[in-house]
């Protein structure tokens, strides 16, 4: 093989592990009679050339193992990708349909509308797209409606390890 081809195959190694490699392990990747120092050149050669260039991404060398990287001048604009989403809060019609769905699931549409006394459609697009709900299947009868159930998402949010894990339902005292 030669060097370009050797270069090539380098850097989708590079590009392709996401943790540090040494160039020992790149050697056993590559599978050619070249010696670590070789190979060790070629990285210099690249990382060099991606310096030159000054390249989003950078060659770099951590405790003799080599790893791609963003180039710290562009740094800030890549961790602007992970900041935490402000996810929206739910609103209270919201949060009383997630609760009917925790504590009688499965359960339709139309049998949380018939606790609530209104329309969910909203809520529970809200629910779904948030990941706290999703479609359990469809019950076998007229007009098969969906059934829904919570997450582990849900599970997750509230702390939960298994559903059975909600506190119990407290029932209000009538008032005469």
């Amino acid at each position: 093989m030669n060097n370009k081809k050797i270069k090539n195959i380098i850097e989708s190694v590079l590009f392709s592990y996401s943790d540090p490699i040494t160039v020992k392990e790149i050697k056993e990747v590559i599978n050619e009679d070249m010696s670590l120092r070789d190979i060790e050149n070629i990285l210099i050669e690249l990382q060099k050339e991606y310096e030159g260039q000054n390249r989003g991404i950078q060659i770099y060398k951590v405790q003799n193992r080599y790893q791609m990287g963003t180039n710290k001048e562009y740094e800030e604009y890549v961790r602007k990708l992970f900041e935490p989403k402000k996810k929206k809060s739910l609103t209270q019609a919201t949060l009383e349909t997630l609760t009917i769905i925790a504590y009688k699931q499965p359960i339709t549409k139309v049998e949380i509308e018939e606790i609530r006394g209104v329309k969910c459609d909203k809520a529970i697009s809200t629910l779904v797209e948030h990941d706290f709900i999703k479609e359990a299947g469809r019950l076998n009868k007229i007009g098969k409606p969906i059934i829904y159930k919570t997450t582990e998402e849900f599970l997750k949010l509230f702390g939960l390890d298994k559903i059975e894990d909600l506190p119990p339902v407290q029932e209000e005292e009538k008032q005469e």
